[in-house]
């Protein structure tokens, strides 16, 4: 049963992640409230993106008892795996914008994708959309023409299109130096204290924690445990660890 002294957004209690057979992480229990900003932390392989996919419906679950945007994952069907998904933005390390195309097309695409057809409307959120992560003057560019970190911030607003209740964003600053990274980060807590959403972001970057605190999850030897702060972590083993991109479809 969903806890119900606050909303849950996400809740995992005593899940098993199983992928291919093997036990990706155990007895996993997790509580993502609205408005929450939680980071899921550790070294490379050990569960963090695997969590990401659970929660998108990409792993199925078969022990424990998981719920996410209103959805109980245990009896999630196939078929209602992509309107779970519209309740969700992702954020990908490496954008995923398609580069066939401007940005506002991109952004035509997934509106047009989720049932949108009315072109003053969907004119109207990309406009409204850009403007808010500070683009509007970009929407006719293509993406290589854009910056690293433009091109991050075209993928966070992409993910915003359809107003979702959780915004995951896996390893948002990696591909990106310092600056524009602080630049990803302060636009991901603008969003988080202006817009009804939960943030989660999977990270092993020290000074992405130490500088925009939240609630901490960490993942090691088969368990993610919520931790009481920065200094239970042993950023020396996570420091200079590079996580493979999450790919939505990666089998």
């Amino acid at each position: 049963m969903l806890p119900e002294n606050k909303k849950a957004v996400i809740y995992f209690n005593g899940v098993d992640i199983v992928k291919e057979q093997n036990l990706i992480l155990s007895d996993v229990n997790l509580t993502i409230y609205e408005k929450d900003f939680v980071y899921l932390t550790g070294k490379v392989g050990s569960g963090k993106s695997s969590i990401i996919r659970t929660i998108i419906g990409d792993i199925p679950v078969r022990k424990g008892e998981a719920w996410v945007a209103g959805y109980e994952l245990n009896k999630l069907k196939s078929k209602q795996i992509p309107l779970l998904r519209r309740q969700m933005g992702i954020v990908f390390q490496d954008f995923q914008l398609l580069k066939d195309r401007s940005i506002a097309d991109n952004f035509r695409f997934i509106l047009n994708a989720t049932g949108k057809s009315d072109k003053r409307e969907i004119d109207k959120i990309i406009e409204e959309t850009l403007l808010s992560v500070g683009l509007e003057l970009k929407a006719h560019k293509m993406p290589h023409q854009l910056s690293g970190g433009e091109q991050q911030k075209a993928a966070i607003a992409r993910a915003l299109l359809n107003n979702p209740k959780v915004l995951l964003a896996d390893e948002p600053t990696s591909n990106l130096d310092s600056e524009s990274a602080d630049e990803i980060m302060d636009l991901l807590r603008k969003i988080h204290s202006e817009e009804d959403i939960a943030v989660v972001i999977v990270t092993h970057n020290k000074a992405i924690l130490t500088k925009y605190p939240g609630r901490v999850y960490l993942c090691e030897n088969l368990d993610c445990t919520e931790i009481g702060g920065r200094d239970e972590i042993d950023f020396i083993n996570l420091q200079g660890i590079e996580e493979q991109p999450f790919e939505l479809y990666d089998e």
